[in-house]
């Protein structure tokens, strides 16, 4: 049985001081990703390639582990995050497991706005059959947005204070 769920985060973060300069520092490809993601967590994999262990989490006592390759690319001043590839460590034999990442930041006149989906399909452990559908995919979904507001409130913390220090740095 395949169980399919997801979520999804909107960011709008205001910005006072330099946001004249939100676009130039979204260039900064691995140094965004960086303050975005874990960078413990995150191995840069050539140009806008990078792969990123997702968190470890429990699942009615199983440890699962996402591991996903991710694309970035800036395009006119919006960074955009996708998907490539994923495996899902520590549920055994898991099969058809497919995860879903679209994510965009843009510098705007107020600040920095953004929104991501993630989602993730996939077919049911063996040692979850006796759970009803339903349940997993309740819980698939609260997993899922737990993973997006830990990384909203990681970007609206430490985002805005590496574009402060990128700042100092560029003597902004």
């Amino acid at each position: 049985m395949l169980l399919a769920f997801d979520a999804k985060q909107k960011l709008k973060l205001s910005v006072t001081r330099n946001k004249e300069y939100l676009s130039k520092y979204l260039l900064e490809e691995e140094r965004v990703v960086g303050a975005m993601l874990d960078p413990n967590k995150l191995e840069p994999e050539g140009e806008g390639m990078y792969k990123y262990t997702v968190t470890s989490f429990k699942v009615f006592q199983l440890d699962v582990k996402p591991v996903v390759s991710i694309a970035v690319e800036n395009n006119e001043g919006v960074l955009k995050m996708s998907a490539l590839d994923s495996k899902l460590d520590g549920l055994g034999m898991v099969e058809d497991f497919n995860l879903i990442l679209k994510a965009n930041l843009e510098a705007t006149d107020f600040g920095l706005e953004g929104e991501a989906l993630l989602g993730v399909s996939v077919s049911q452990p063996p040692l979850l059959k006796l759970l009803p559908k339903k349940i997993l995919e309740s819980t698939g979904h609260s997993v899922l947005n737990g993973i997006l507001l830990g990384i909203k409130s990681r970007v609206q913390q430490q985002l805005i204070k590496d574009f402060v220090n990128w700042c100092e740095l560029n003597q902004i």
